[in-house]
């Protein structure tokens, strides 16, 4: 079962960074740092995404009925 979970918890934060990365880094690499503008639009989206999981997991935990 830990193992299972530590499998998710991977393949959920490799998920998270490449949809966050593919969504808010410029494909040009100009600068060898994140922006200002890359950096909150990562943040933005790690927290969206956050949520988003929480709110899954409140469902699934509930029946599949959506959180009150």
């Amino acid at each position: 079962m830990a193992e299972t979970e530590m499998e998710y918890r991977v393949e959920l934060f490799n998920r998270l960074g490449q949809t966050c990365f593919n969504k808010c880094v410029d494909k040009r690499y100009k600068e060898s740092e994140l922006n200002m503008g890359e950096n909150s639009c990562i943040d933005r989206c790690v927290s969206k995404y956050w949520q988003v999981n929480s709110m899954i997991g409140q469902m699934l935990s509930a029946g599949g009925r959506p959180p009150m």
